[in-house]
């Protein structure tokens, strides 16, 4: 029985992964350190201070800042990142959520959103969608980040649901292995060579299908 749906934001709602991307470059710039959207891959799914714990190890600079500068740091790429969200609209939802999402609202579903960004309630607002949901865990209240699977134990909670009967959906490797965690039915959207633990792989949000997955849990 399937009664929940847990979403990641970034990937599977809108893409947001550029602009999370182009501030990260921005900041490292200015730190000396080079990124390329390779590296990007490794920063999918996690939080923004694991974030920035990757892109130190990779200038070596893990030790050249203090905790607090660290948070300083964080702080100013959210500063970049909103800069460059002001112009989200319900626009930028992929291809197929919308529907989905209302699709899932008419047949009952209790609907959650697990996404390590603090700023995922505003663009949920942006996107005109933030009504659709039940509940949206907050990442600031949680010990561990993806890939642990705290965010969707604590989103199954909220919506008031056994783990059991909650079906997550990511589009990273670090968010399946979560979900998987958590002990859900894990839903890829991407490349199935990289989402290789997931239960099902879409190549695009288009394809999800509520009756579709229900079957594949059963």
């Amino acid at each position: 029985m399937v009664n929940g749906v847990i979403f990641d934001l970034d990937g599977v709602i809108c893409d947001t992964a550029e602009y999370h991307y182009l501030a990260w470059k921005e900041l490292g710039d200015k730190l000396g350190i080079s990124l390329d959207r390779e590296f990007n891959e490794n920063l999918k799914g996690i939080s923004r201070i694991e974030s920035l714990e990757r892109i130190l190890e990779l200038g070596s600079k893990q030790q050249e800042y203090t905790i607090a500068e660290k948070e300083k740091l964080t702080t100013d790429k959210n500063e970049l990142y909103l800069e460059l969200i002001k112009g989200v609209t319900p626009n930028d939802l992929l291809p197929g959520i919308n529907e989905f999402l209302h699709s899932l609202k008419k047949e009952g579903f209790k609907i959650g959103l697990a996404s390590a960004s603090i700023n995922a309630p505003l663009l949920l607002e942006k996107l005109e969608i933030k009504s659709l949901f039940d509940t949206i865990v907050d990442p600031t209240t949680l010990t561990n980040g993806k890939p642990d699977p705290d965010i969707f134990l604590k989103g199954a909670k909220q919506l008031d649901l056994p783990v059991s009967e909650c079906i997550g959906i990511e589009d990273s490797y670090s968010g399946i292995q979560a979900i998987n965690g958590a002990g859900m039915f894990s839903v890829g959207i991407g490349d199935r060579s990289i989402l290789t633990e997931a239960n099902i792989v879409y190549p695009s949000t288009v394809q999800l299908d509520v009756d579709r997955i229900v079957e594949l849990v059963k």
